[in-house]
């Protein structure tokens, strides 16, 4: 089954991954640096061995953790209809938590899922760049200048909060759908086709069903139960690929000790750090985002002289000049913060570099 973060992420590698799973191949043991969203390992192929993700951002990590060990009630914090009162009063809590903050740093096995649930909840109805992003700690949503509260109000339409996302989990499918993915997919109904040019979104009708001698409509409150079931189940799915995973909160450093790579054996490491492209980057990741393409670039070149190391460093077409025995490709981003306004010219310029001992299936290379 494929797997997907309850919540949307800049930057995320969903589209790639049928591209370096066949490069890295099934290693026991791989490591992920800068995890954000974990689109490619939810996206894995084969069973998991011993797996090692890390994100500096307390929040990723916190959510991993909480929805890992706590999925039930992460996700009862994420059910939550939309209320851009709320969006913001959560913000400014969220921005709050220096305590919570300092714990993650310090405490491996700490997290809180009331903190996990407001946090993925907000992302899923934010408009813009990432909700309670590292940037500015104890800053408060925009409301006024250049920016405006326009880029931030919340969704209004597509479902509610963390519920839009939300996997169809039944019916016999082998692939998780987003209730996104169904509203885009033709009717077979009358009820749900499109009218005036648009189609109609078949999750927000009301169902009919057989009952009591005649057609019953589905109430508000039976879809509401149904829209929780299918989260907490989408939570427990996740909740159970995570199982053997190890979830650090830190320096992208300290996951790519030998301890943590080729000291365990054979390893696969994705490489996917801020890309070193500017201000509009600065925006989303603040602080995180400068100087660390470079030292990132220079320790995959030294781990991937080591035939134990199979190593995949993402960044954009330039960014990173490597030795002629490492493969690159080129993939296209596309959806979400990728066709944004601004951004589709850079999704065409995602580059993916593989270390010599990668394995090889294509031939198609730069």
């Amino acid at each position: 089954m494929i797997l997907k973060a309850p919540f949307p992420w800049f930057g995320g590698k969903s589209r790639a991954a049928d591209l370096i799973w066949p490069r890295l191949g099934n290693t026991p043991n791989y490591v992920e640096p800068f995890f954000g969203s974990g689109a490619v390992l939810l996206r894995r192929p084969h069973a998991a061995g011993n797996e090692i993700v890390n994100d500096l951002d307390c929040y990723v990590a916190n959510a991993w953790r909480a929805v890992k060990l706590a999925p039930e009630e992460t996700a009862g914090f994420c059910d939550w209809p939309v209320n851009e009162a709320d969006l913001h009063a959560r913000h400014r809590w969220l921005h709050g938590r220096a305590e919570f903050r300092e714990r993650m740093k310090n405490e491996p096995d700490f997290y809180d899922s009331r903190i996990a649930g407001y946090w993925i909840w907000g992302l899923s109805c934010w408009i813009g760049d990432n909700f309670c992003r590292p940037k500015n700690q104890e800053a408060l949503p925009h409301l006024t200048g250049g920016k405006g509260v326009a880029r931030q109000v919340p969704h209004l339409t597509g479902g509610q909060g963390v519920a839009r996302q939300v996997p169809h989990l039944t019916g016999g499918k082998g692939n998780a759908m987003t209730i996104e993915d169904i509203s885009s997919a033709p009717s077979a109904s009358p009820e749900g086709r499109s009218r005036g040019g648009a189609q109609s979104v078949a999750i927000q009708v009301p169902r009919l069903r057989a009952g009591g001698g005649g057609v019953q409509i589905e109430s508000g409150d039976d879809k509401q139960s149904r829209q929780t079931e299918n989260l907490i189940a989408w939570f427990n799915q996740l909740s159970s690929r995570l199982r053997h995973t190890k979830v650090v909160c830190g320096s992208w450093e300290r996951v790519c000790t030998k301890a943590s790579t080729y000291g365990q054996g054979l390893t696969a490491v994705l490489l996917d750090p801020p890309y070193d492209a500017g201000d509009s980057h600065d925006d989303v990741y603040g602080d995180m985002s400068r100087g660390i393409s470079a030292p990132v670039r220079e320790w995959a070149i030294e781990a991937g002289k080591n035939p134990l190391m199979r190593v995949a460093l993402c960044g954009y077409e330039g960014e990173h000049q490597m030795p002629p025995d490492w493969d690159c490709i080129q993939w296209k981003a596309s959806g979400g913060y990728a066709s944004a306004a601004g951004n589709a010219e850079n999704s065409s310029r995602e580059r993916i570099w593989f270390s010599p001992h990668c394995l090889n299936p294509e031939p198609n290379l730069l």
